[in-house]
């Protein structure tokens, strides 16, 4: 038999952490164990049903699209982007992948450049660069600064690295942190980045959940190093419907010819009726808003909620203000903890679960180090549609601790186990 042997720059790649943590949790509840899952991060709120009727309606359609995505939706990319971003861009600008995911992959395949990457970051950020061959330069960042890069960070790393070609990724509101850029930092980052010719990949996936619906994108400073990543799986609750954008300038679109040739050569295009059901959602509607600015309300109290609980157990973190995430630092405990033998964010979060049935990922997952109390907490394990609901019957209504409660009963009691077990320790 002819022994195949697997590349030697993969052999060390693990699994996605995130998909790891969602199966293995899948087969506790399977086994009759209570799982609170606050380590997965996907979407707990329903496809807006116009849009689930346009991929109904649009089933019948079965022909391959153009690589680059179909013209209608990359026109109306476009136009979503210049009115919620006020971007100038058109439809050529756009590139329609099977998921952001795919997309950052192919781009990293697709380019020379190093890529810098803040910590902590996106679980597969790193593996995907790896999978491409690419030098990865860590940034480090620092909780008081809610674990964001700054322009002075930006230039002594672009400094050490001189003339080699540079693209940063930058996600905000940030996986697995949960702050986001504020309109000045972001024109201090241009100008550095400016400077020093790199090449941005703004992930902004979760830009239509900042809490305050007024996202910033970093293209609005640097419209001519910025490629926006975004899609519908997180505003749009459409995970598993893979479908993400790319937004180039005019001075990068030979990027995304080079990834539609890869694209050509591998996905051919993305699902057919997806990409037309997608057009309803990019145009949008006056329900579609509506189901933004409630999920945005629920979310919001949710990562009120759960931040000043955990606060209140000397937990410190930034303070939450957009998508679904908070990355709570529990170095409080950290004699308590090494007195029992956890001595790394693994183990803490397998304790955890073991012992409470609380799912956390370690921030070893997100490039902080292993010895480093750091953990992400995803507060999306309660059911969407019944809280979308709830939250709509009378708009003037106040979220509280009680809607939490009664329509989110897994984060609450989730959250008070791992109180509890703090207060263990």
């Amino acid at each position: 038999m002819t022994r195949v042997s697997i590349l030697p720059h993969l052999k060390n790649i693990k699994p996605s952490a995130t998909l790891f943590l969602n199966e293995r949790t899948q087969r506790l509840i399977a086994q009759g164990r209570n799982v609170y899952r606050l380590g997965f991060g996907q979407s707990p709120f329903p496809v807006p049903e116009e849009v689930v009727q346009a991929l109904q309606t649009s089933a019948h359609q079965k022909n391959y699209l153009p690589v680059k995505g179909l013209p209608a939706l990359r026109k109306a990319v476009a136009a979503y982007n210049r009115k919620t971003l006020a971007l100038e861009c058109g439809p050529e600008n756009i590139l329609i992948g099977p998921g952001s995911k795919e997309l950052l992959l192919g781009l990293q395949m697709a380019t020379d450049a190093d890529l810098l990457l803040p910590t902590p970051s996106w679980v597969s950020y790193e593996p995907q660069a790896q999978i491409a061959r690419k030098k990865v330069i860590w940034l480090e960042t620092e909780e008081r600064n809610k674990w964001l890069l700054t322009a002075d960070q930006l230039d002594q790393a672009c400094k050490r690295l001189k003339a080699r070609p540079k693209m940063l990724l930058l996600n905000y509101p940030n996986n697995p942190v949960g702050s986001t850029y504020e309109p000045d930092e972001l024109g201090k980052l241009a100008v550095v980045a400016r400077e020093h010719q790199v090449v941005v990949i703004a992930d902004e996936i979760y830009g239509a959940l900042e809490f305050t619906g007024t996202h910033h994108s970093l293209a609005q400073y640097y419209p001519e190093g910025t490629i926006i990543s975004a899609g519908l799986s997180k505003w749009c609750g459409a995970g598993g419907w893979r479908l993400g954008t790319f937004t180039f300038p005019d001075e990068c679109i030979h990027l995304l010819q080079a990834m539609a040739t890869i694209a050509s050569e591998s996905f051919s295009a993305v699902s057919t009726p997806v990409q037309y059901a997608a057009v309803r959602a990019f145009e949008g509607s006056e329900v579609i808003n509506r189901y933004l600015e409630l999920s945005r309300r629920i979310l919001h109290v949710l990562a009120q909620y759960v931040y000043h609980e955990l606060i209140a157990h000397q937990v410190t973190m930034p303070a939450p203000e957009g998508g679904f995430y908070l990355f709570p630092n529990f170095n409080a405990y950290r004699s308590a903890l090494i007195k029992r033998e956890i001595f790394t964010s693994t183990t803490f979060c397998e304790h955890l679960l073991e012992e409470t049935g609380v799912a956390l990922l370690p921030g070893e997952a997100f490039g902080r180090p292993e010895n480093e109390y750091t953990c992400r907490l995803a507060f999306v394990d309660f059911d969407g549609g019944v809280a979308l609901t709830a939250a709509g019957k009378d708009p003037s209504t106040a979220l509280d601790e009680s809607f939490i409660r009664i329509h989110c009963p897994l984060v609450h009691e989730g959250i008070a186990r791992l109180c509890d077990w703090l207060e263990g320790l």
